[in-house]
């Protein structure tokens, strides 16, 4: 360790990483989180976390850099490197936190457990990063550009975490492996300058249909606001998307009724409304469809869980 308390990055690449073969990946902390405006201690942890920001800015600190994470973006933080993040957005900033080791070397027993404590440094705790032939290290980038298709998988890992249903360990080691593929991909295929004509203009349309899934969006609709061909504005928002239209669009609805249920106590026929569904059976078929359980059970659960 330098005077800084920093760990060279260079030297923990060296030292711990191993090949992917016997990557399996341990969910230590899967969770939503919303924090107000301000400045979090600084801090080094024995796992890695993936730190997503859903609504909001926040910063990162890391030695000399100065790390800005806007909305839709995503952090990944490596074991034994001191940072300090902060919530720059008024009055507050929501993310999605997920600490995991490579290797399910780590047990963890509290999540006091995941925080290095400067006057006690245990270096055989650290966790070490899986490699893959072909893909940089995750760790030499701080800062991802998740899909939309992967944004749904840390959903998904957050609710099977949350909810423990039987045999979710099996199902969040899975989830994760998805999650972390997509990651080591994107380091290969997102490039601005490669995004197809439109994208610009499919991803704004993205972000309105993010802000409003009320609206009784289809193809039809989407490619006359887009002034584009159907086929066409399919392909291509299927391109930036990693999923058709239609598809994006349940999934945000879904997304954003999982969040009302869980956060409100507007009724079931209500919020069915508020994410696009006016037949307040409909949507509860096509939530338990999605869950395996209706709404109103889902809340329930939800909330004793």
């Amino acid at each position: 360790m330098d005077n800084s308390g920093l760990f060279s990055l260079e030297k923990y690449r060296k030292q711990r990483l191993a090949p992917i073969e016997q990557w399996s990946p341990n969910i230590h902390y899967a969770q939503y989180q919303k924090l107000a405006t301000g400045t979090l201690n600084k801090r080094m942890i024995y796992d890695f976390e993936l730190l997503y920001v859903r609504k909001g800015e926040a910063v990162t600190h890391v030695a000399e850099q100065r790390i800005v994470i806007p909305t839709g973006h995503l952090l990944f933080i490596p074991a034994g490197v001191y940072h300090r993040n902060e919530v720059t957005s008024t009055p507050s900033a929501q993310f999605i936190g997920i600490h995991f080791d490579f290797f399910h070397e780590l047990h963890i027993v509290r999540e006091e457990d995941l925080i290095v404590h400067p006057h006690k440094i245990t270096e055989s705790k650290f966790a070490t990063e899986a490699v893959a032939e072909g893909f940089a290290p995750l760790s030499t980038r701080w800062l991802y550009i998740p899909t939309p298709s992967c944004v749904q998988l840390i959903e998904q890992l957050v609710h099977e975490f949350t909810m423990r249903y039987p045999g979710y360990l099996l199902i969040c080691k899975a989830i994760l492996l998805q999650i972390l593929g997509l990651l080591l991909r994107s380091q290969k295929s997102y490039h601005h300058t490669n995004q197809p004509v439109h994208g610009d203009r499919i991803l704004e349309m993205m972000n309105t249909i993010e802000q409003h899934p009320e609206n009784q969006w289809n193809n039809r609709l989407l490619a006359e606001e887009l002034n584009m061909n159907e086929d066409h504005m399919i392909k291509v928002f299927k391109k930036m998307a990693g999923m058709p239209p239609g598809e994006y669009i349940q999934m945000l609805r879904h997304r954003e009724a999982r969040r009302l249920l869980q956060e409100t106590d507007a009724s079931i026929e209500e919020i069915g409304r508020q994410v696009g569904y006016a037949d307040i059976h409909y949507f509860s078929r096509i939530f338990c469809k999605s869950e395996g359980i209706p709404p109103r059970a889902y809340r329930k659960l939800s909330r004793i869980l």
